[in-house]
C-alpha cells in the first residue's frame, strides 16, 4: 500500500504550529500541531475530546462555515486536522486566531449531553482551554 501523506512527513522535525499538509480536489488539510511529536507531552484524551467539540462548533458557526469540511483530533494526541474548501494558509491562520478566543469564552462544552455525544462523560473544559490558550499564543507569533 502507498503511504498516506501524513505518514510521509518526518514527525521528528515537525514543530508546534500550523502546517498546510495536503491539497486534493480543492480541499486542503491543515495540521494544527499543538504538541511536538514524540516528545512525551500529549493532549489528554478528555481535553482532546473537548477541544474537538469546542472548535468544531465554533468553526462551523464562523463566517467561514461553508468552507469547513472537517475538524477532528489526531490519534497521536499531538493536534488536530482541519479540512477546508478554498481556503489558503493566511485565511486559516486568521480564522483560528478569531475562533480560538470564542472557544475560550464558552462556559460549557457544546454537544456534551448524553443524547448528543457518544462519550459524554469524557470532557475536560479547563484542560481544553489551557491547551487552546497555549496554542493561540503560538499562532500569534506566526
Amino acid at each position: 500500500m502507498d503511504k498516506i501523506p501524513s505518514f510521509q512527513k518526518n514527525h521528528d522535525t515537525l514543530a508546534v504550529g500550523l502546517h498546510a499538509q495536503t491539497d486534493a480536489n480543492g480541499i486542503t488539510t491543515f495540521d494544527l500541531r499543538l504538541k511536538k511529536p514524540n516528545a512525551g507531552d500529549y493532549i489528554s484524551p478528555k481535553a482532546l475530546h473537548t477541544i474537538e467539540h469546542l472548535m468544531a462548533t465554533v468553526l462551523r458557526n464562523s463566517a467561514a462555515k461553508e468552507n469547513i469540511v472537517y475538524f477532528g483530533p489526531m490519534g497521536c494526541r499531538t493536534g488536530f486536522y482541519l479540512l477546508t474548501l478554498r481556503m489558503d494558509y493566511a485565511q486559516v491562520l486568521a480564522l483560528l486566531k478569531d475562533s480560538i478566543p470564542v472557544a475560550l469564552s464558552l462556559d460549557e462544552v457544546p454537544g456534551s449531553r448524553r443524547e448528543e455525544c457518544g462519550n459524554y462523560l469524557e470532557h475536560d473544559l479547563a484542560g481544553a482551554k489551557k491547551e487552546l490558550a497555549a496554542y493561540l499564543a503560538v499562532l500569534e507569533n506566526l
